[in-house]
């Protein structure tokens, strides 16, 4: 009887114990990546300017880790500094919370760098409360800027219609 349950319980070990790894793989967020467009118009209060950049980001919410390549163009004066600042609502300022260039190195483009953030930075950063704010010689405020918006799996599918079983599409009422 001790053998029956013995070779039982090695029987269901071995087919469990990968169907668990493979939960737990699954359970895990995948990293996104996603571009910011930076712009003056963006700034608070605006800037004039023929100054843009577009900021290719990756963040993976299991690490909290985020990298960056920033490529800009046409700014009035050499940048200064680069920081991810907030938390702060669309049109509003923040402080600056991550630095994304080296403090006293002449800044070139493109810039790239990666930084690990805290869980709450990571929270904030994945509900949209950061901006990517480039400072200029000219606009020490900020020339040029763009609010992150980290893409949400989940926002985008409660976002489509559903189907009815004709195949058309039903809108959701909220």
């Amino acid at each position: 009887m001790t053998d029956v349950l013995s070779r039982r319980t090695l029987v269901v070990a071995v087919l469990i114990l990968p169907a668990c790894a493979a939960w737990g793989t699954l359970a895990h967020a995948a990293a996104v990546s996603f571009k910011v467009p930076m712009t003056g118009a963006q700034e608070v209060p605006a800037v004039q300017t023929d100054g843009y950049a577009i900021a290719d980001l990756t963040y993976d919410p299991d690490t909290r880790v985020v990298t960056w390549t920033i490529t800009f163009k046409d700014l009035s004066s050499p940048v200064t500094l680069v920081e991810f600042h907030g938390p702060a609502d669309p049109g509003k300022n923040a402080p600056g919370l991550v630095s994304l260039t080296k403090e006293g190195a002449p800044v070139e483009s493109p810039i790239t760098g990666q930084a690990t953030l805290t869980p709450e930075q990571s929270r904030q950063f994945a509900a949209g409360d950061w901006y990517i704010n480039i400072h200029t010689q000219i606009h020490p405020d900020g020339e040029i800027r763009g609010l992150v918006l980290t893409p949400q799996p989940e926002r985008t599918r409660s976002a489509q219609p559903k189907r009815t079983r004709s195949g058309r599409s039903r809108s959701r009422r909220h």
